[in-house]
């Protein structure tokens, strides 16, 4: 069973406009999941989340799903409630929270910054997007769900 408390996703809005707004043609963007490793020592994984951020479009977005049952098939002993307080937090900085005033290209960069904790970003990855908030629950869908 499935826990989407944390599921969500957001789009920032810029000053120019609302984000996406007068961009109809395929435009670079990058990605990077966000996994949980309850030993990090074990190097085992599991996807939790996808952060997409598109420059010209004005987009940073994420989507989180804790799927409690598979992370406890992982490490029985994780503590549940501290995973979900750190994807929490992941999510909170994507959608501004206390860097609300940086721009969303430094927010991504400071997201995905490599680190050594149970939630950890993995590599950015790129593609094309003439939708992103769209590319990005179809990311969630392929990798994470």
């Amino acid at each position: 069973m499935s826990s989407e408390g944390l599921a969500g996703s957001g789009g920032l809005a810029s000053a120019g406009g609302l984000a996406g707004e007068g961009v109809t043609s395929a435009e670079p963007y990058e990605y990077a999941l966000i996994r949980v490793v309850p030993r990090v020592e074990r190097g085992e994984a599991m996807n939790a989340g996808v952060i997409l951020y598109c420059q010209q479009h004005r987009y940073l977005g994420c989507r989180i799903l804790l799927d409690e049952d598979r992370l406890r098939a992982l490490d029985p002993g994780t503590d549940l409630a501290a995973v979900a307080a750190a994807l929490g937090a992941l999510e909170e900085g994507c959608r501004g929270g206390p860097a609300a005033g940086q721009p969303p290209g430094v927010r991504f960069r400071w997201l995905t910054a490599t680190r050594s904790t149970i939630v950890q970003p993995g590599p950015v990855h790129s593609g094309l997007t003439a939708d992103p908030a769209a590319e990005l629950d179809r990311l969630f869908n392929d990798l994470v769900r």
